[in-house]
């Protein structure tokens, strides 16, 4: 019987060492999903300030320069087309005056 009481005394013993084990794992365990949880938790990066589309830009100017180059174009075609009017209007006047002249000196 002391036998017996010897093996139980033994298997008691192991089991209370590993149940140290036991409390040393879990205490590991818990140790690394803390770790894990405050590196998942880092804050982000600080973000990169987007740049913005040259090209656009470049588009953008070059489109405008052709639109003034067409607008100085059309104001000059204006200013010869009023110069010719007023040319016409000048010489028709001069002729109807010079007509009327002519009517009134054969009266």
């Amino acid at each position: 019987m002391s036998d017996a009481l010897d093996k139980a005394e033994q298997a008691v013993r192991e089991a209370s060492s590993n149940t140290d084990v036991l409390a040393v794992a879990k205490a590991a365990l818990e140790l690394a999903k803390t770790a894990q949880t405050q590196t998942q938790q880092a804050p982000p990066p600080a973000p990169v300030p987007a740049r913005r589309p040259v090209g656009l830009y470049v588009a953008a100017g070059i489109g405008g320069a052709v639109a003034l180059t067409f607008l100085a174009m059309a104001a000059a075609l204006l200013a010869v087309a009023v110069a010719v009017g007023g040319t016409c209007a000048t010489v028709c006047l001069l002729v109807l005056r010079s007509m009327w002249r002519d009517i009134q000196k054969s009266r």
